[in-house]
């Protein structure tokens, strides 16, 4: 029997109150958000670079080849010369008194041997007739014979003169950039060996050269085996890209001119000369760059962006979402890059989902909401590089 009925209602009450201050358990947070997207299939381009400079399709120098003193320099430096432009010249005089010198020999020396020949003519019916020696006739020979050999050599004379005093004027063997001249007119020039003057170098075409490292040749060289043997014959030879050292792309595309015969020894590496355009003359000997070309082509190759690609110490991954929402990560073998995109060549197949965003908040098998990721950005125009 309760003998106090209003404290027992009382302790109910409190007893429902503190039963309804108790909280109810938190819900479950709903699956993180991630972006996803399926990887690109299409045909890959396989690009080779090299580190090379250019040089002059014709490097000449030219040089003094007579001795004197230097009268006229008559191009400007570092300008655009013309075939047969005069460049230099030296003093002529005195080889000017060289040749008089030579052709008043050579008249001497012909007059010699007019009058023996003469003698000869006049002394060899008499030695039939034994009105004079036969001595008389064979000195009369010599003399004449002796009077030839010096009128020839005389000759010779009168042509070397001439042609020493042709190099007097120096003109421009081919069209090309000129140089700084080395000598300034009234130095002496030509003494004891022929002096450089200045170089020409023609610029359009250009050569650019390179060096591939050995174990690159062979793949190249293989690669080329192989596309014979399976009868794939270009038609033109492979296109080659020249990138300058600001990064923009030489506008004229180049074709490979020559290869070198044998490996250099102390770099492991065989040059490579590449021909290309260059009407506008941007590029100029010694300027140093790049050049890109295909080697290969990946077919039905599998593209995704490069910032769903996870590197650590050399190790690819990628974070993969299945049908049922739920995340996996895989080892990943990567090949070559193409823009934005990198190219997958195991650990992935068509049609699977990939994490490109969110990849801090996952883990291995957790459920996701995944969201389709905006399309990647359009490739960029032929001739461009990233």
């Amino acid at each position: 029997m309760i003998r106090n009925p209003i404290l027992f209602l009382c302790g109910v009450l409190l007893l429902a109150a503190s039963a309804c201050s108790k909280e109810a358990p938190p819900a479950a947070p709903p699956p993180p958000e991630v972006l996803v997207t399926e990887p690109i299939q299409r045909d890959v381009p396989v690009y080779m670079e090299l580190v090379g400079q250019a040089i002059g399709f014709q490097d000449v120098e030219i040089r003094a080849r007579v001795e004197g003193f230097l009268e006229t320099v008559a191009f400007t430096e570092g300008s655009l010369v013309r075939k047969g432009q005069l460049l230099y010249r030296i003093d002529p005089k005195p080889l000017q008194a060289i040749l008089a010198n030579a052709k008043a020999n050579m008249a001497t020396s012909q007059a010699r041997l007019e009058k023996a020949a003469n003698d000869v003519k006049r002394l060899t019916p008499l030695a039939a007739q034994q009105a004079v020696s036969q001595q008389e006739l064979d000195n009369a020979t010599a003399q004449r014979d002796a009077a030839i050999a010096q009128v020839d050599a005389n000759k010779a004379a009168v042509e070397k003169a001439e042609f020493d005093l042709g190099y007097t004027t120096i003109d421009a063997p081919l069209d090309g950039l000129i140089g700084t001249t080395k000598v300034k007119a009234g130095n002496l020039v030509g003494r004891g060996e022929s002096t450089l003057l200045v170089t020409i170098s023609q610029i359009d075409p250009i050569l650019f050269r390179a060096g591939i490292a050995e174990a690159e040749y062979l793949k190249v060289a293989r690669r080329m085996q192989e596309q014979q043997a399976q009868g794939i014959v270009q038609k033109e030879k492979t296109p080659i890209q020249l990138i300058l050292a600001d990064g923009s792309v030489h506008p004229h595309e180049g074709r490979l001119d020559a290869v070198e015969r044998n490996i250099d020894t102390t770099t492991g590496t065989i040059a490579l000369q590449i021909k290309f355009p260059n009407p506008e003359r941007l590029v100029r000997p010694g300027q140093f760059g790049r050049v890109r070309f295909v080697i290969d082509l990946k077919k039905n190759a599998l593209l995704v962006p490069q910032r769903a690609v996870q590197e650590l110490q050399n190790l690819y991954s990628l974070a993969v979402v299945g049908p049922d929402n739920k995340v996996s990560f895989r080892n990943a073998k990567v090949g070559p890059r193409e823009d934005s995109l990198w190219v997958i060549e195991e650990g992935l197949k068509p049609g699977e989902r990939v994490i490109v965003e969110g990849l801090q908040r996952v883990r291995e098998g957790l459920v996701v909401a995944p969201k389709a990721a905006p399309p990647a950005a359009a490739a960029p125009k032929a001739g461009e590089v990233k």
